[in-house]
């Protein structure tokens, strides 16, 4: 029995400057040092909403699988190759309304959607970055055959630092996201005023956050924007404890990250994040919103040196056991194995073409 052809992987797709340009990236990387050809043709935003101005790219010659995101329209899927398709959100959570403006919704529902329902109909195979993703999908754009292969963490790079905190010193927080309602940003500055000056927070808010400075306390400090994987992992290393009270994540990178540094996370009970972290054992889970409820969980951590070595331990195994990249690049090899076999089989049984 001959041993499976070693597939090679192009990736179209749209440069949107999000979480999803770091998962392309760092996947392709990984394939590449597993000696695996694979390579990414990046496509303006615009392809996003107006792909018809977008010329179509051709596919390598050499490669014999797409990997796509669900959001690319169909416009751009070549139709020899076979095609994985990643589900990485789960913006049509009916929970999420309240947090996108009306113009978003309507994106959402009458443009996105419908590229997704046509996507995940023509993949070959689909998978999905977290369980809740991918009921999510069964729920509100259709029910595929789909495989959860969660986000990988470089857990060589992303690993507890040798910070020893001080004798009086605050017990240090920190939030790493975007600077919007959804990831829970407007809970920041009550949580913070509320735990007062034994606990400070630095947070990844830069521009975004400038409007809203007025009303923090001065137990915030915004560190900007965090460039590149070195700069997230040296800010982990610099704190006691991640504060994630994110309403919704199609996984939680930053979360499974900070575990891989030995942080507790202190984060929502919703969406994905309940996958990633366990409650009383990596972190603590908080009520979506209940700003008490997260600032008991901190305190708890801030007043208790074991519960807070315990849960950091706890969260350095559970990163690598569950989350490490090299599983995930393992998990997806095989993905783009089944669907090349499937492509190969589906052509020879066929036959030759203009044959019934």
């Amino acid at each position: 029995m001959s041993a499976p052809a070693i597939p090679a992987i192009w990736f179209p797709a749209v440069r949107t400057g999000t979480g999803t340009d770091v998962f392309t990236e760092r996947l392709v990387a990984g394939l590449i040092a597993r000696g695996i050809r694979a390579e990414i043709t990046w496509l303006p935003l615009r392809a996003e909403y107006a792909p018809w101005t977008v010329a179509i790219p051709q596919p390598p010659a050499w490669a014999t699988v797409c990997h796509i995101n669900t959001w690319l329209h169909p416009r751009f899927i070549p139709a020899r190759l076979p095609v994985v398709a990643t589900l990485h959100h789960a913006i049509h959570d009916p929970a999420l309304r309240p947090y996108k403006g009306a113009l978003r919704a309507v994106y959402h529902r009458h443009w996105i959607a419908p590229i997704e329902r046509r996507v995940l109909r023509r993949a070959d195979r689909v998978m999905a970055v977290s369980n809740f993703v991918a009921e999510m999908a069964r729920q509100t754009l259709c029910d595929v055959p789909m495989q959860v292969i969660h986000n990988g963490v470089d857990t060589e790079l992303f690993r507890p630092g040798n910070r020893v905190r001080r004798p009086g010193a605050p017990f240090r927080l920190l939030y790493v996201g975007a600077w919007r309602r959804l990831k829970g940003v407007d809970l920041l500055a009550p949580i913070m005023r509320e735990l007062g000056d034994g606990c400070e927070l630095h947070y990844t808010g830069g521009p975004a956050a400038q409007q809203d400075k007025a009303g923090m306390p001065g137990n915030m400090v915004d560190i900007g924007r965090l460039h590149g994987d070195a700069a997230v992992m040296a800010a982990m290393q610099d704190a006691d404890a991640l504060l994630f009270p994110s309403r919704s994540e199609g996984f939680g990178l930053v979360a499974a990250e900070a575990m891989a540094c030995g942080l507790p996370v202190v984060t929502t009970r919703s969406a994905s994040l309940v996958e990633v972290v366990a409650h009383e054992r990596t972190g603590l889970l908080c009520p979506p919103g209940d700003v008490a409820a997260f600032v008991k969980a901190i305190r708890r951590l801030a007043n208790d040196a074991r519960v807070l070595e315990t849960m950091g331990v706890a969260a350095r195994r559970d990163a690598c056991e569950r989350f490490s990249e090299q599983s995930m690049l393992d998990a997806h090899i095989r993905l783009y194995t089944a669907a090349g076999a499937a492509a190969r089989s589906r052509i020879s049984a066929a036959g030759p073409a203009g044959v019934r």
